[in-house]
């Protein structure tokens, strides 16, 4: 069944008015991301189109743009599958990710006021929490949440759209991996808001360095056990 996984109600209808071609592309591109549309799974743009309550066309639309940004493979006389990263695409992603979070650390050690703090630390308690209720959906959102804040209190607007680029990508990674990383993760997000309070630049750079780097290294053994 397409949506197994989900619960009942979970994938809503859309709404008509608006530009529906973009809603359904972001529809989509929603549950890939969150992997309630697996990596390999095949996408039949009929069933699509009935989940979501629009005809086949917006969707056919949708799976072309997604094509063409590398989260769906379109095959000949087969259809729509949902992209499956190899190591190597997961490993480049996940290194940029690291020089662009590093700069983003220091930068924010230099600017952040006691209001960015405060912010963090709110994101990080919100964090914590899903963890001990074991909500990974919601952990991995708050975790993308808390790197978008620090990205903000950086300040350089070049480095966040950057950020932006890989962000939703990175989010796709982190998935499978969030409950490994679990409460280790939140410590680290710990550590380096105290990095950031006390303006030490290069403690946050090598705490958020060190940070990601360990979900990258995580995503590489996510098999292993």
């Amino acid at each position: 069944m397409l949506f197994a996984g989900l619960p009942q109600g979970a994938v809503p209808k859309l709404e008509r008015p608006g530009p529906l071609r973009e809603r359904v592309y972001e529809a989509l591109l929603e549950l890939i991301t969150v992997r309630a549309l697996q990596p390999g799974q095949h996408l039949v743009e009929s069933e699509l189109a009935g989940q979501l309550g629009v005809s086949r066309q917006p969707v056919r639309e949708a799976l072309q743009r997604l094509n063409t940004e590398g989260w769906v493979d379109l095959r000949p006389a087969q259809g729509a599958f949902v992209h499956e990263p190899t190591e190597e695409e997961a490993d480049q992603l996940l290194s940029v990710r690291t020089l662009l979070e590093a700069e983003a650390g220091r930068l924010a050690a230099a600017n952040a006021d006691e209001d960015g703090v405060a912010a963090l630390e709110a994101l990080c308690d919100r964090g914590e929490a899903a963890v001990a209720e074991d909500d990974v959906d919601l952990a991995v959102a708050l975790n993308a949440e808390f790197h978008a804040k620090v990205m903000e209190l950086a300040g350089n607007v070049v480095l966040s759209a950057l950020a932006a680029q890989v962000g939703r990508r990175v989010r796709w990674y982190y998935t499978p991996v969030a409950r490994r990383r679990g409460k280790q993760s939140w410590i680290e997000h710990r550590e380096l808001i105290a990095a950031i309070a006390t303006h030490d630049e290069r403690r946050a750079m090598e705490n958020m360095r060190a940070h990601t780097e360990h979900t990258r290294r995580t995503y590489h053994q996510r098999e292993k056990g």
